[in-house]
């Protein structure tokens, strides 16, 4: 078992306060923390300390797979670590986007690779030929915009909102059959609207946000009035009319499979995913948009309902079955010692108190509110003792 160091990832719409909050650090932050990635992407790996060395985490499961991975994982896996855990903290809206599949990943990273573009290149849509399947599960309030929304549940936000060049262009037409790929072509017609004329439907956009104060699209609408605060004159600001607004009360989560459109809006959360940084984007970001490579992996009928945690018993809860790659439990530890729940790797995280983890041979690490270990298939029979509380990150086996 180890203690992780892990990367604080600066992107611009972070926050100043969640994840400094979390690690008992002073706050504001010096500069915007977005995400905590703990785990073994080589893009920004977790170090632990091996023999008295800080070692990447990437390096010493490439040293020894079938030790820290276990020999299943190893070979389902290739060797790698299957997920990768983060703390996301947005003070600001993210980039709509959508993540491929396996074998979309790997024709993409693969082309990519064939016509030379370097893989550090702010272009490259493909950093990896692994998908990205995630759990978003909310520490804090959580607002997202998460899946399109129905056919018909768009056309009746667009009659309520009136927005005059949408309907001269068509869009409300193309919503109007009720077809589900009736939702792309609309995201296509917006993402693809005239340079010279989208100031002003931005524009009217958010002026008739604006005038919706009440009835079931007031939330959403709010939502949309305050991204185009953080992004103004981009046109992601109109495309997320067409998705599912929520928020997410602590606790509760969202799971995004290949192909769900979905841009997170405000708030700190546990977020868990295949072991890839794949995301390919149409808007409400200054990084690469590739408007023709998201509509071909978007899946307009993806559904993203909202998720309960399913009670084990003994104070463990479970989120889903959803992914090959990745399992997310939670813990609460109330002093006595509890067997921690998964096989294989695992990846604690303390989000309260301070918990004790402890394996069959004796060996013990502690880690407080904030702090992460590593545990390999090798430490066999852990358990923790808090009090505490722990989310469990464990591969999908």
């Amino acid at each position: 078992m180890d203690v992780l160091q892990p990367v604080i990832r600066p992107y611009a719409w972070g926050s100043r306060t969640g994840i400094a909050e979390l690690q008992g650090r002073p706050v504001p932050a010096a500069g915007p923390e977005a995400e905590l990635w703990m785990g073994a992407h080589p893009s920004a790996p977790s170090v632990v300390v091996r023999d008295g060395a800080a070692v990447r985490l990437d390096a010493v499961i490439a040293a020894a797979p079938d030790r820290e991975l276990g020999a299943e994982c190893a070979a389902r896996f290739g060797g790698r670590l299957p997920f990768l855990l983060k703390v996301l903290s947005a003070e600001a809206a993210l980039s709509i986007q959508v993540h491929p599949s396996r074998a979309q990943a790997q024709a993409g990273y693969q082309a990519e690779n064939a016509g030379g573009l370097p893989i550090d290149d702010p272009a490259r849509n493909y950093v990896d030929d692994w998908p990205k399947p995630e759990l978003l599960c909310a520490l804090t309030p959580f607002e997202v915009l998460a899946g399109m929304r129905t056919p018909a549940d768009a056309m009746e936000l667009l009659r309520t909102l009136r927005i005059g060049r949408l309907r001269a262009a068509g869009v409300e037409l193309a919503l109007a059959g009720g077809a589900q790929d009736a939702l792309g072509c609309a995201l296509a017609s917006i993402l693809s609207w005239p340079a010279g004329d989208r100031g002003a439907l931005i524009d009217e956009v958010v002026v008739a946000c604006s005038r919706v104060t009440s009835g079931p699209y007031a939330a959403a609408c709010a939502a949309i009035a305050r991204v185009a605060e953080d992004h103004p004159g981009d046109i992601g600001i109109v495309g997320s009319l067409l998705l599912r607004h929520a928020v997410l009360q602590p606790g509760e989560a969202v799971f995004m499979p290949a192909g769900g459109l979905h841009a997170y809006l405000h708030g700190t959360g546990i977020e868990l995913l295949a072991n890839s940084d794949n995301v390919v984007r149409a808007g409400l970001t200054g990084k690469h948009i590739d408007v023709p490579e998201l509509l071909k992996l978007l899946d307009p009928a993806v559904a993203v309902p909202v998720l309960h945690p399913e009670a084990l018993g003994g104070g463990v809860v479970r989120y889903g079955d959803r992914a090959p790659e990745f399992r997310l439990f939670r813990v609460d530890l109330d002093g006595g010692a509890k067997a921690l729940p998964g096989t294989g790797p695992r990846i604690v995280l303390c989000v309260s108190g301070a918990v004790v983890l402890r394996n069959s041979a004796g060996d013990t690490v502690k880690v407080g509110r904030g702090e992460s270990a590593f545990i390999s298939a090798a430490d066999a029979g852990v358990s923790g003792a808090g009090p505490g509380q722990v989310f469990v990150a464990t591969a999908g086996l």
